[in-house]
């Protein structure tokens, strides 16, 4: 990731962080952060799907790809299962969460991909893909930065990119960063702080 970019947005993120601690929407770290924003791209099953289907859920959203050969898998299996507690222990608001999951590889990572990849982590998780043009400006939207590293062959290469999870409110507000690389329990923890 870029690290100019990266203090950039932890800078402007650090002032909210102060803010948070009482569990209200209110009081959420990422309140009032320009994060986040429309989009339209395709999910798992090649289906055009708008940040609007989800208007009134919470969303979970993690960027990664398909491809990548441990971070993402590993981040994804830890925010699902942190999911899965919250849905054992209080199903009504686990129904109100949508966890989201978007490529920055689209090349590689079309519907069918994406589709295996997901149902590998809950069946309730989102995949989306899109134009190379339609990943950019959503990653662009969501603060996050990616970039392609080149491979020994053109198929064969590595995507650098932001690592965060991101919980979003049920109009789209950007609520906290969720811990994904924290124990099941924690990322349960977080959720449970910020969905009623």
């Amino acid at each position: 990731m870029n690290i100019a970019r990266l203090l950039a947005l932890l800078l402007c993120l650090a002032p909210l962080a102060g803010c948070g601690g009482g569990g209200s929407a209110a009081e959420a770290p990422l309140a009032g952060a320009r994060i986040g924003g429309p989009f339209t791209l395709t999910d798992q099953d090649g289906r055009r799907v708008s940040d609007s289907a989800f208007k009134g859920k919470y969303r979970l959203v993690y960027f990664g790809y398909s491809f990548c050969p441990d971070v993402c898998p590993t981040d994804l299996q830890r925010l699902m299962q942190g999911f899965r507690l919250v849905e054992r222990d209080d199903a009504a608001r686990a129904a109100k969460i949508q966890p989201i999951f978007i490529t920055v590889d689209p090349a590689r990572d079309t519907p069918p991909v994406i589709r295996q990849f997901v149902s590998s982590f809950h069946p309730r998780l989102i995949g989306l893909t899109g134009s190379e043009a339609e990943i950019a400006q959503v990653a662009r939207e969501f603060a996050v930065v990616y970039r392609k590293e080149k491979g020994s062959t053109p198929d064969a290469y590595l995507v650098d990119h932001s690592r965060m999870a991101m919980l979003f409110g049920p109009e789209g507000q950007p609520i906290a960063l969720i811990p994904q690389d924290g124990t099941p329990q924690a990322i349960a923890a977080e959720l449970v702080k910020w969905v009623p």
